[in-house]
Parts: C-alpha cells; structure tokens; sequence
C-alpha cells in the first residue's frame, strides 16, 4: 500500500505540477520567507518544519555532527561528523567540492556548455567575463547538483590559493532537471558567485560557480567576512589572497543547489564519473594534466 511520502513524490515528480509548483510562484518572496521562516527556533515550529520537509525527501540525519537542530535552517547547513568526507590524497586529482548528482559535462567549445543536452550556454554569460571565459577554452567542465537532501557544505577541491569572487545578482528558478529542460540559460539567469582560485602547487587557474536557486538564495563563502544574497545588487568581484587546504570547507548554500566546476585544457573527467551518479565530497573528479 503506497505510503504518504511515496504518494507525495509522485505527484512532485510529475514535470507539469513539479514546474509549476516551484517556478510559477513569485520566487524571490518565496526564497525570503523561507530564509526567515527557516531559522525560527520555536521547537513546535522546528519539529513540524523538519518532519514535514522529511516527507519529501530521503534525508540522512546519520552522519550530522549534532544530533538536534535548533531550526530548520541549522538542519539545511549541518556539519558532518570529522573524517566522513575524506579529501583523495592523490596530488593528480581534483576532488568533487560536494556532495552531488553529477549532470552536464564534457569540453568546452566555441564558448559554450551544455545544460543539458541540446541546451548550450555561453561560458562568459555565466562568468560575467568574457576574458575569463577565454581561458577555459577547450578545457573541461562538470556540473554538480545538489538535492534538498544532500550535505549543503562545499569544499576545496585541490591545494589552492582563492583569487577572485564575483557575486553576479540574479534570480532564483528551480536548478533541478525538469527546468533545466525548460527554461534556456538558466544558470545565467540566476544567482551565482564564480570562485577562481589558482592550484598550489602547478598554478593551474579553475573557477567554481556555485549557483543559487529557488529557497536558497544565499551563499555564504567561510573565507569571506560576508553573505551574498540577491538583496544586493551586482556583479561586484572582491578581490581575495585565501590558501586552502584540500577538504578545507569553502562554504555553504541553505538549501540545495548546484556547482559548475571548469578547469583548463589538459584536465578530464575521472574515468569513474558518469553523468547521473552521485558523488560525495571529496571522491574523485578530474585528473589534472600530465
């Protein structure tokens, strides 16, 4: 006999219903309510709010540094308990920043990426810099969705020194598969923070751009004394001279999300990454060159 919870996924999944609900609704005042809704520390209001948001996901609470929340929100961006995100230790290879569904990926070409298959966008649109752009220019890229279920914290992929973050002000549509098919560029419509940072020990540049959505407007870099969210205006780069460590946390978003990871020529895909798996911070995800 078919639970509430399993009843409930069904019908969230059904595209139409699943597009409407969380794209047609005025989602900037959506996204607000919930940031503020969220941190009520009331403990009926907390209770009800994470049993009612366990009935939509698959949520494990197993590997939480704390065993209770004081509100929602302290749920969404909980740290994990030392040493279940081990970073790989190999010097050759770029670590996943997150936990993910691993989705896009490949080269890119002529200034353009895939959003999905047949949905291409343009490199120096979601980087707010076509010189930027440039440099990834035959280089690889791979997209990193989180789920509202998932670790919401991001991590140094590699040895690296920060450089460079450009908050670019946006909006706030639904990053999950059935927009991504529906609504063109989207990446470039949102709200999005490009990371670049330049690899310690071979100097190689990559950029991650993490991007907001509906419900998680806010992206909050631990390296900087500062939350991005999209009440301010952009872009607007802040210069940075932030070394980090492999596995070092790098920051986190409030809700689920997505990462769009690029690196220079010469860097692939690990052979172990399949679009349509999940990976977890710190797993393997590119080799560098050579």
């Amino acid at each position: 006999m078919p639970t509430l919870r399993s009843t409930l996924a069904r019908v969230a999944q059904q595209e139409d219903i699943n597009f409407l609900l969380t794209n047609r609704i005025p989602r900037r005042l959506a996204t607000r309510f919930i940031g503020w809704f969220s941190r009520i520390e009331n403990p009926v209001v907390r209770d009800l709010s994470i049993a009612t948001w366990r009935l939509f996901t698959d949520i494990d609470l197993s590997e939480a540094r704390q065993a209770r929340f004081r509100s929602l929100h302290e749920m969404f961006i909980r740290q994990l308990k030392e040493g279940v995100r081990p970073a790989d230790p190999d010097p050759a290879i770029l670590a996943s920043p997150s936990d993910a569904i691993v989705g896009a990926h490949g080269t890119v070409e002529r200034g353009q990426v895939l959003q999905v298959k047949g949905f291409p966008y343009p490199l120096r649109d979601l980087l707010g810099d076509e010189a930027e752009a440039a440099r990834y220019e035959g280089g690889s890229y791979v997209t990193l969705r989180l789920t509202s279920a998932m670790y919401h914290r991001f991590h140094a992929p590699h040895d690296l020194r920060v450089e460079s973050v450009t908050y670019i002000s946006g909006d706030t549509w639904n990053v999950n598969p059935i927009a991504l098919k529906r609504v063109e560029r989207l990446f470039c419509k949102n709200e999005r923070a490009p990371i670049r940072a330049r690899l310690a020990d071979t100097g190689h540049a990559i950029t991650l751009v993490p991007v907001a959505a509906i419900l998680v407007a806010s992206i909050r870099l631990s390296f900087l004394d500062a939350e991005l969210d999209l009440r301010e205006a952009g872009p607007r780069r802040i210069a940075c001279d932030v070394p980090l460590r492999k596995g070092e946390e790098m920051g986190w978003f409030q809700h689920g999300s997505t990462i769009v990871v690029f690196a220079p020529p010469g860097f692939c895909l690990h052979e172990g990454v399949r679009e349509g798996d999940t990976i977890r911070a710190g797993q393997a995800l590119m080799r560098l060159p050579g």
